[in-house]
């Protein structure tokens, strides 16, 4: 369970994440929506730690990510940010191995090596095991990342537009494996999405922000509304039921 009480970050005199309170139930998949700008990604990083926080906490299973251990934290709560470009040539066994790192300390044993062969197998990479990532396509690359938040081998996930630079037809097999993770591993898993319908498909509740506060959240059918679209990208649109999925539908 994450639980954000009044988080706040400022960027000089701008004011990015505006006491921003949550409490994300354990498992499930959780999709932040906003446009550009809305302190999405911001406040992710704060949940995990990644960006001090100008005010409030962060509570992960009970515990204040500021205040424990990183270790201990990192045994917890795994992120795959944005941007995740490597200054060395690894194949993709050795970057599923980083995520083995807190547990290992880099002396990895009997049980890191299978935790990877798991992550790397679960994502159907196996066949790719030992290529380097620099001679991989861009979905596949961006699998082999979430195989290592995954060797991670912690409860929570959160991942920051993992669909960035992916084409439909690999957006579309991420966002699946992410709905698997949740339902088969027992993962809690937070996912910043700009695509609505996305968010719409594959998750259990959702979280629209604007300009650095929650407009609205909770299940889909309370979030994915014409008005709180409307409210929130500033677009007039049309919301229709589609064999029990919300689609939002952008007007011309």
């Amino acid at each position: 369970m994450i639980e954000a009480e009044h988080l706040t970050k400022r960027y000089d005199r701008a004011l990015v994440v505006d006491g921003v309170s949550l409490s994300l139930p354990a498992g499930g998949v959780t999709a932040i929506i906003g446009p550009n700008g809305a302190g999405k990604s911001t406040l992710l990083s704060m949940i995990a730690r990644l960006l001090p926080m100008d005010g409030g906490r962060v509570l992960v299973d009970g515990l204040d990510v500021t205040r424990t251990k990183g270790d201990e934290l990192a045994k917890r709560l795994a992120i795959l940010r944005q941007e995740n470009g490597l200054s060395v040539r690894l194949t993709v066994r050795d970057l599923v191995g980083f995520g083995r790192f807190p547990h290992s300390k880099g002396r990895m044993g009997a049980s890191d090596h299978a935790k990877v062969a798991e992550a790397i197998a679960y994502l159907d990479l196996s066949d790719l095991a030992e290529r380097y990532l620099d001679e991989l396509s861009g979905g596949q690359r961006q699998r082999a990342f979430v195989a290592m938040v995954l060797a991670q081998d912690t409860g929570t996930i959160l991942l920051d537009e993992p669909l960035n630079n992916l084409d439909i037809r690999h957006a579309v097999a991420m966002m699946r494996l992410i709905r698997r993770a949740a339902d088969e591993l027992g993962k809690t898993i937070v996912v910043v999405l700009h695509d609505i319908n996305f968010a719409s498909a594959y998750a259990d509740r959702i979280v629209a922000m604007c300009n650095g506060k929650v407009a609205r959240e909770g299940p889909v059918a309370t979030v994915i509304t014409e008005e709180v679209v409307e409210a929130v990208f500033g677009l007039p649109v049309m919301i229709r039921e589609i064999e029990g999925q919300r689609t939002c539908l952008f007007r011309r």
